[in-house]
């Protein structure tokens, strides 16, 4: 008699958890990223580097794992806000009030819930629906909160989509660009460098960056977006990475800097990361 073909367990909390970790440190390793912090540059941040990024990995490490059993056991929107409330707190105590990981909080944390509840292996799909279904109206009723936050107010100010709004309809940049994009990336032979390369350019290209808005106005991240367009359109990564380089200097120059997108292709990396 055949052997019925085993189904892949669910991950666990921890597992989702410490995938969302190696996740901002893939982020953080890749190099070179226009305006980013990497491993061995600034960027265009002069009062961060390499280590206040590690050391807020560090005091995440937990929140991850937290908030994906706040989703296995089903808590309410209300919960895991609180819960992400105080890891941004331990985040500014490690960091001497820096904003290292603000994004990835919120957007890691509310997919790793997602994946929490989900009970099954995890796919990209399964886990964008369970988002969704399980906090979609209260994430719609959040995105109509007044922010006070520079990247919502750069947002609100030229009428971008917000990184709320982004949630509320379940990531579409991260579902519909970046993890094709990096899937795709993977399936063309790339290496890892020149394939995370790619997926950042192209989310770059696509998404309302209220970081790019809020440091050059509109005419900023237009130019981030041209620059992005014009990369990929040139060969991408495949054709090496004088071309990035080249961009991350104007970057600099101009102190823009795509938090946004760093955000979305962290959060690729983690559904890579899970799927593997």
């Amino acid at each position: 008699m055949r052997a019925l073909a085993s189904v892949p367990a669910a991950p666990t909390a921890q597992q989702i958890g410490r995938a969302a970790t190696l996740a901002l440190y893939d982020e953080l390793a890749l190099s070179p990223k226009p305006g980013l912090v990497t491993l061995t540059d600034r960027g265009s941040h002069a009062d961060m580097d390499a280590q206040t990024f590690m050391r807020s990995l560090l005091a995440l490490r937990s929140y991850f794992v937290r908030i994906a059993e706040l989703g296995a056991a089903g808590a309410p929107f209300e919960a895991l806000e609180q819960c992400g409330i105080a890891a941004e707190a331990r985040m500014l105590a490690a960091t001497g009030g820096i904003n290292t990981h603000r994004g990835a909080i919120f957007m890691l944390g509310l997919l790793c819930a997602a994946a929490g509840a989900l009970g099954q292996r995890p796919t990209p799909a399964l886990i964008r629906q369970t988002l969704l279904a399980r906090w979609g109206v209260a994430l719609s009723a959040r995105a109509h909160r007044p922010s006070t936050l520079p990247g919502g107010l750069a947002a609100r100010r030229f009428h971008l989509r917000s990184a709320s709004a982004e949630a509320a309809l379940g990531f579409p940049t991260l579902f519909e660009t970046a993890e094709p994009a990096l899937r795709t990336a993977r399936a063309r032979g790339l290496c890892t460098t020149a394939a995370r390369l790619d997926t950042l350019f192209a989310v770059m290209a696509v998404l309302d960056d209220s970081n790019l808005a809020h440091r050059g106005g509109l005419e900023g991240l237009r130019f981030a977006q041209a620059s992005a367009r014009g990369f990929l359109a040139a060969g991408g990564a495949s054709q090496g990475v004088e071309a990035a380089v080249a961009i991350a200097a104007e970057f600099v120059r101009r102190h823009l800097s795509p938090g946004g997108a760093a955000d979305t292709l962290a959060a690729a990396c983690w559904l890579e990361r899970l799927a593997s």
